[in-house]
């Protein structure tokens, strides 16, 4: 998943943004509105971590540019502000949740897990395809009931495909889920993650459709 995080305590934000990439999430910071408004014009973003009190301005400002150039994202308020009164106005003003600092990084995890299944209409946090078996909640994954240790870029990848098993993934869907805008992004970079998915999950576990995308099968054959 993509995440926007618009927050302007450097040191929050840069604990928020490594334990998230720690779990397969691409996350880029962005400080002040002025960030926030170039960010969600130049990349589409899953979900955005918003706060309300930033340098130049009100955070809650930037929701209908947000609901405009991002009408598929979640919006969660990530806030110091626990009045009823604020979480009402957060909530009307289209955001999807309401997150009080401070906060356990562990329940932000999890409501972006419930956002993400809400969006892809899926209930369990468990997938079982085959002998593969994924956990989204523990970002683990067993092949014959046996660990696999991942990267964190290939988790990102298989969770994006575990997500909706379904459906074809495009490689633009795909390489989106693996980098932020402006991170550096090789012709073949994809293909190398796949080949190493295929060598830890099985040959067969990732079907590629030629000229559409990747599908996961679940065969660890």
């Amino acid at each position: 998943m993509r995440v926007l995080l618009v927050e302007d305590d450097a040191s929050l934000a840069a604990a928020l943004a490594s334990f998230l990439r720690g779990r397969g999430f691409v996350v880029e910071i962005a400080p002040t509105i002025m960030d926030t408004r170039i960010a969600i014009r130049a990349a589409k973003w899953a979900t955005v971590l918003l706060d309300l009190q930033l340098p130049d301005g009100e955070g809650l400002s930037t929701l209908p540019e947000i609901r405009r150039h991002l009408p598929d994202a979640s919006v969660i308020i990530l806030t110091a502000r626990d009045r009823v009164s604020d979480r009402i106005r957060g909530l009307d003003s289209g955001a999807d949740d309401y997150l009080v600092k401070p906060f356990d990084p562990e329940e932000l995890l999890a409501r972006l897990r419930a956002v993400e299944r809400r969006r892809n209409r899926t209930e369990s946090t468990s997938i079982q395809l085959g002998a593969l078996e994924i956990d989204l909640a523990m970002a683990s994954v067993k092949v014959n009931s046996e660990a696999v240790v991942l990267t964190g870029k290939e988790w990102a990848l298989l969770r994006v495909m575990a997500m909706r098993p379904d459906r074809i993934h495009s490689r633009l869907a795909l390489m989106e889920a693996l980098y932020g805008h402006d991170d550096e992004k090789g012709r073949n970079t994809l293909d190398v993650f796949m080949s190493h998915l295929r060598r830890k999950l099985g040959t067969n576990c990732i079907e590629t459709v030629r000229g559409i995308g990747y599908r996961l099968t679940g065969n660890t054959e």
